[in-house]
């Protein structure tokens, strides 16, 4: 599994709704509210061999209330 870190600007009022949606698919590792630029960050292991870019696309970018996300790809853990 590859773990990616998704940061997600919601549509103003949104973030709530954006995150139950999210904790209904049952495909994050652990989900934060956050300051700043974005309004969550979602850590996400992707299954072996999946395209990252399409299983960001097809399980969480599709989510209505979502304005922007940012994902991160890791390497290594220290």
């Amino acid at each position: 599994m590859t773990c990616v870190f998704i940061q997600l600007r919601c549509k103003p009022g949104k973030t709530y709704a954006v995150a139950d949606e999210i904790y209904q698919r049952e495909i994050v590792s652990e989900m934060y509210s956050t300051s700043g630029d974005y309004d969550l960050m979602l850590k996400v292991y992707v299954p072996e061999g999946k395209d990252i870019g399409k299983y960001v696309s097809e399980n969480i970018a599709n989510i209505k209330g979502i304005k922007k996300s940012l994902t991160t790809l890791t390497f290594k853990a220290f």
